[in-house]
């Protein structure tokens, strides 16, 4: 019998030459073989999930997306699952996320990407280890989903949940659910759907065939109409406003000279465009062309130049106000008590006795409105440098009585975070309003993805939104999340909507926030359950080996010494 050929380490520690081209030769394998196809699937996965994003209207590539992500991860272990989901998020994000770099250049729009794919790798791990530990493994898999969505919405600098899977849903079947179960319910039940699918793929090709194929086809089967009923179930929730009191409320879109970063150089013209929309709606209320509004909502921005502190841009929005005579909502930005520093701002601007209540944005967007380690940044691109001053956040949310109507305001991106929504309905908004400033994005998507989270917001909540743009595109959204009318991208306006005011509170409202918590938690601690059963399986399996070995007939048993019996633990749980 020839001896073994061993493969010593040299000198430095490091294996020798014949081993490393061993191992690369199982790399090569892997990549041309199953290995390969499955970052394919991965690749493939994340690319098919943005392409459900608006402003496409294709709900199901969502499912594909997570279908392929599952037949991906299915069974791998969990470094691979880090690997393929990485993959995933990469092939997701950079398409996704295309808008950021539209001025900046494109550091910034990879770095970003980049941040967000390493923040979906543990998901991977997390859904290969539940598929090869956990009964039911698409359930846990769409659970885990939840938890790297918890994740990116608060780390790092508060999170970035920009992409979360609910808002590529709202011209799709699974919509109604987010008044039942939230936006964190639809997105668990969109990735579950696609998981769902994974496994009955699986189930049905598997070969050779299993004993126990026709239950995983029936288990998995189940598992993938349960979004779909809980879709049509959201319909008896979802409200409509049919039997709501209305009131008039005028939405202006005053556009901008000119898109881009520098869309507000002529900060004057931006306040003077919108208050010229103001006068047009007034005069047209005179002349009987357009119902008179209860109030007026401007946007983000719409004035750059601080109100208190400049009595020129005081008179413009005064004037405007009082030639309407009701409140205007102004999008003001407020200088602090600090050079640098500033707040993005919402003024209730009474025709009569100017400024009142105001809202301070409670999330200034990192990057956009504040510069975090701007030194360390800095080493990477010179952009840093284009936001010069300092936003300050806000404490309390955007609840205002406006001449009657409980108003609920959020400022732009503030409108994808599941809290800073929730808190303006608990406190008693009876419709949204998200004021923004999208000129800084020109004519990319990102207007549209916005505007489609605002229809899962109305949804959810049961409220109509009101989207208030310089730029466009300023909509309309009804309580069910279809869109009654909008203004285009770059061109001045204005809607006068008979808005229902509606107090029910949804499902969704109170369930968003504990579900989330529920399945963000779910499946680490049911991995964590399951692996801490195995291995005590595993020892009472070694110590009952043990015994039967030492009662055995004609045993020897020997303690101490070098000579000491060993005893090897199966390492599979």
């Amino acid at each position: 019998m020839p001896a073994p050929t061993v493969d010593h380490p040299t000198q430095s520690g490091q294996p020798s030459r014949p081993h490393r081209r061993g191992r690369l030769t199982r790399w090569r394998r892997d990549l041309l073989g199953p290995g390969g196809l499955r970052i394919l699937a991965a690749a493939a996965g994340g690319y098919a999930l943005y392409q459900a994003f608006a402003p496409s209207t294709r709900w199901w590539l969502a499912i594909v997306g997570f279908t392929l992500l599952g037949l991906a991860l299915d069974r791998r272990g969990w470094r691979a699952g880090l690997g393929l989901a990485f993959v995933f998020g990469l092939t997701f994000y950079i398409p996704l996320l295309s808008f950021t770099n539209i001025y900046v250049g494109d550091f910034p729009w990879y770095a970003l990407s980049v941040a967000e794919a390493v923040l979906t790798a543990p998901v991977g791990a997390l859904v290969a280890a539940a598929s090869r530990r956990l009964p039911l493994w698409p359930a846990w898999a769409a659970a885990a989903w939840i938890t790297g969505e918890a994740l990116r919405g608060r780390i790092p600098f508060g999170g970035f949940p920009w992409g979360g899977i609910a808002f590529s849903q709202p011209d799709g079947p699974l919509l109604p659910a987010a008044s039942l179960v939230g936006s964190v319910g639809l997105a668990f039940l969109t990735a579950l759907a696609g998981f769902a699918l994974a496994a009955l793929i699986g189930a049905l090709v598997a070969r050779p065939r299993p004993p126990w194929r026709s239950v995983a086809i029936l288990g998995s089967g189940a598992l993938l109409l349960v979004p779909f009923v809980l879709g049509v179930l959201g319909l008896s929730t979802m409200q409509r406003g049919t039997d709501a009191p209305t009131e008039t409320i005028a939405v202006i879109q005053g556009n901008v000279p000119r898109p881009g970063l520098d869309f507000n150089a002529e900060r004057r013209a931006v306040l003077d465009l919108h208050a010229q929309q103001t006068h047009q709606l007034a005069a047209d209320v005179r002349a009987g062309r357009t119902p008179a509004p209860t109030l007026v909502i401007w946007p983000e921005n719409s004035t750059d130049i601080d109100p208190y502190r400049n009595a020129d841009a005081n008179a413009v929005i005064s004037a405007a106000a009082a030639d309407i005579g009701v409140p205007i909502l102004v999008g003001a930005v407020v200088q602090g008590s600090n050079a640098g520093e500033g707040y993005n701002m919402g003024i209730v601007w009474d025709p009569v006795t100017g400024p009142g209540d105001t809202y301070t944005k409670r999330h200034p967007l990192p990057f956009g409105e504040y510069m975090p380690y701007r030194s360390f940044f800095r080493l990477f691109s010179d952009k840093v440098d284009l936001q010069r001053g300092t936003f300050l956040p806000g404490e309390r949310p955007g609840n205002f009585d406006i001449a009657g109507v409980p108003v609920g305001d959020v400022i732009c991106f503030e409108v994808v975070y599941d809290e800073l929504v929730r808190d303006v309905v608990n406190g008693g908004a009876q419709v949204l309003v998200v004021q923004t400033n999208n000129a800084t994005f020109g004519y990319t998507d990102e207007t549209y993805q916005q505007q489609a989270m605002s229809r899962v917001r109305a949804v959810e909540h049961g409220r109509s939104v009101l989207i208030s743009s310089t730029s466009g595109v300023s909509t309309v959204i009804r309580p069910d999340g279809t869109i009654e009318s909008s203004i285009p991208l770059f061109t001045p306006g204005y809607l006068t909507p008979q808005v229902p005011l509606i107090q029910a509170t949804t499902p969704g409202t109170v369930l968003g926030g504990p579900l989330e918590w529920l399945l963000a938690l779910a499946t680490p601690v049911a991995l964590a359950i399951s692996i801490l059963l195995a291995r005590r399986r595993r020892r009472a399996g070694a110590d009952g080996a043990s015994a039967a070995t030492a009662s055995a007939p004609g045993s020897t048993i020997t303690t101490g010494g070098p000579t000491a019996a060993t005893t090897t633990e199966d390492p599979t749980p």
